[in-house]
């Protein structure tokens, strides 16, 4: 039994006439005779009954004329799904913003994406590092990629440029341009607050990185200010607050090696947007190019 016989077999089922049936099945008319025939020598009943003027389905042939149908609706099903999963779900659209630095990147690795599955529809957008937090944040883009400066004090400490540590100018710690993160284990520490959503999630990461989640003191800069100067604390906090920091006699940032700094890409997504199979490999792709590129 052949997929071609459960078509015309449906065909003939639905038209009750042999030569209507042929044409759609685009068979001759003894051609599609021998198939029906053929069907109920392997199904062992009799599907259909001819007269000159009439075609009637026999009870046997309207069951088989049901499980003929599922199976094609099937068989399409099943076609589709393969084909999506191939070459992607044709109405699947992703839209990947990404700023200059990035732009060496997500072109090349949309590009190879494509080259795969051409059948997603993938829309760039070249934008400002504020605007792409934005779009994000609103749904408007899919995935936003950008390649953010990431500073390192000692060997072992990376911050964003976001962010800033500093201390009392009398800390153990004040003048040194080496720092590990063992030598700030014995110290407790303050954050403040920041008005940008983005950057106090840095912050929070700062702060997880630097195992003091669970015993930092969080302020207003004053409140940390005035902390730290009267301890041996070290303090995390925004840029924003730098200039504070610097204008303050008896405080001082802790000095960023330059020779470490290096570029971090960042890629981020939607969080209503599904992580499909098709977005997974888009996002594994920018991935394995940043680091060929770097």
């Amino acid at each position: 039994m052949r997929f071609e016989q459960l078509e015309q077999f449906v065909a003939l089922g639905v038209l009750r006439h042999f030569r209507q049936a042929a044409e759609k099945t685009q068979i001759s008319t003894s051609a599609l005779t021998r198939s029906i025939q053929t069907l109920e020598d392997e199904m062992g009943y009799e599907l259909v009954t001819r007269s000159t003027r009439s075609v009637k389905l026999t009870p046997e042939g309207e069951l088989f004329l049901d499980y003929a149908k599922n199976t094609l609706s099937e068989l399409e099903n099943t076609k589709k799904r393969l084909f999506q999963s191939v070459h992607g779900n044709a109405d699947e659209k992703l839209i990947i913003g990404y700023t200059n630095k990035a732009s060496n990147i997500v072109p090349i690795s949309c590009g190879q994406f494509l080259a795969q599955y051409p059948h997603v529809k993938i829309e760039m957008q070249l934008q400002e590092q504020h605007e792409l937090t934005r779009k994000l944040q609103e749904g408007e883009i899919d995935i936003s990629v950008y390649s953010q400066a990431i500073n390192s004090i000692g060997s072992d400490i990376h911050l964003p440029d976001q962010l800033i540590l500093f201390v009392s100018k009398h800390h153990p710690l004040a003048q040194k341009s080496d720092i590990s993160k063992h030598e700030l284990d014995s110290y407790s520490a303050f954050g403040c607050f920041s008005q940008s959503k983005q950057v106090q999630t840095m912050l929070n990461e700062a702060i997880d990185s630097l195992n003091k989640s669970s015993t930092i003191k969080m302020g207003s800069i004053e409140q940390v200010i005035s902390g730290i100067t009267k301890s041996d604390s070290f303090a995390i906090a925004s840029i924003e607050h730098a200039n504070t920091v610097a204008e303050h006699t008896d405080l001082v940032q802790l000095k960023t090696n330059k020779d470490l700094s290096h570029e971090q890409l960042v890629v981020q997504t939607n969080q209503q947007t599904a992580v499909t199979e098709h977005l997974a490999h888009l996002l594994s792709l920018i991935k394995k190019a940043a680091t060929t590129i770097n």
